[in-house]
C-alpha cells in the first residue's frame, strides 16, 4: 500500500500545501491498482491531478464535514459532470457522514434531488462498521470534534510485501479512547497536531497537540507517527518535539508530496 500526501494544511491551505487530502493506492489479487482519496479538502483537487486523473478515482472517503476536509468534492463533481471529453458515467463512491450529500447540493446551488447523486454514489458511515473498497477495508471510529459526525479511519490493505498493512488517520479530534483504538498497531499513523502545548491549553474537544498525538501513538503501539493538519501559524519542529516527549518511535511532520510505502511487518519506507 502506498500513501501519497496531496495536502496536509490545517484549517485552510498554506502557501506550500492544500488542506487535507491523501491518496491511497494498492493492487488487488488480480493485479488491478485501486486509487482511493481520503479527504478532499479545500485546494486539494488541483494538486491531486499531479498524481491521478479524476476519472480514475475508485472512491473518496471523508472523515468529517468541515470544509478543509471535503470542500473540493464540489470541484470534483464539476470535473466529472462537465468534462468535454466525456465521462465514464460510473458514479464515484463517496463514504461520509449522512448529511454530506444535501450539504454539497446546497453549496453548489443544486436541487437536493438529484443533487450530485448521478456523479457520486453516497454511502453513510456507521461507527465501527467496516467498508470494503477493492483491496482496502476501511473502519470508521467516532472521535471528539465539534461537528455532527467525526471519524478517525483505520485502513487495512496489502502491504508492499503482500501481507496486510494498516494506516490510521485521526481526521480531526481531541484525545479519546476511540482514536487510540483506530490506530492500534498501525504501520503508519497520520495524526493531526493542530494545537501547541501552552498556547491552546484552554481549548479541549477540538484538536490534538503534538504531545497528545504522541500519547495516542504510544497508547496504540504504532510503528511510525506522522503529524499532519498543521495550520500556517504552527511550528513543525515544536510539534515534533512535543510528540517525542511521549512517543519513542519515529516521528515526523508530513509535507505535500511525501510518499509512504507500507509493509505488512510494520516497516514504512518514507520519502
Amino acid at each position: 500500500m502506498r500513501v501519497t500526501v496531496v495536502g496536509c494544511a490545517g484549517s485552510f491551505p498554506r502557501p506550500d500545501s492544500p488542506a487535507s487530502c491523501y491518496l491511497l493506492s494498492a493492487q488487488d489479487v488480480d493485479g488491478r491498482t485501486w486509487n482511493v482519496v481520503m479527504d478532499l479538502g479545500s485546494g486539494s483537487l488541483g494538486a491531486l491531478q499531479r498524481y491521478i486523473d479524476p476519472d480514475q478515482l475508485d472512491a473518496v472517503i471523508i472523515s468529517h464535514a468541515h470544509a478543509d476536509h471535503y470542500l473540493d468534492l464540489v470541484g470534483l463533481h464539476v470535473a466529472l459532470r462537465w468534462n468535454p471529453a466525456g465521462w465514464s458515467g460510473r458514479p464515484v463512491p463517496v463514504y461520509a457522514a449522512g448529511l454530506l450529500a444535501d450539504r454539497l447540493a446546497l453549496i453548489a446551488e443544486l436541487p437536493a434531488d438529484p443533487g450530485m447523486h448521478r456523479e457520486f454514489a453516497f454511502h453513510t458511515w456507521a461507527a465501527r462498521r467496516p467498508e470494503r473498497i477493492g483491496p482496502f477495508t476501511v473502519t470508521p471510529y467516532s472521535v471528539d470534534h465539534p461537528v455532527e459526525e467525526a471519524y478517525a479511519l483505520r485502513i487495512s490493505g496489502p502491504g508492499d510485501d503482500g501481507t496486510e498493512a494498516v494506516v490510521a488517520y485521526s481526521g480531526d479530534t481531541d484525545a479519546c479512547p476511540e482514536l487510540d483504538e483506530a490506530a492500534r498497531a498501525a504501520c503508519l499513523y497520520l495524526c493531526e497536531a493542530a494545537y501547541h502545548e501552552g498556547r491552546d491549553d484552554a481549548v479541549r474537544g477540538v484538536h490534538l497537540t503534538g504531545l497528545r498525538a504522541g500519547e495516542s501513538a504510544r497508547a496504540a503501539g504504532v510503528h511510525r507517527l506522522a503529524l499532519t493538519h498543521l495550520p500556517v501559524w504552527n511550528d513543525p519542529a515544536r510539534s515534533c518535539a512535543e510528540a517525542r516527549e511521549a512517543f519513542a518511535g519515529p516521528v515526523q511532520t508530513v509535507a505535500a508530496g511525501d510518499v509512504f510505502v507500507l509493509h505488512g511487518d510494520g516497516r514504512v519506507d518514507a520519502g
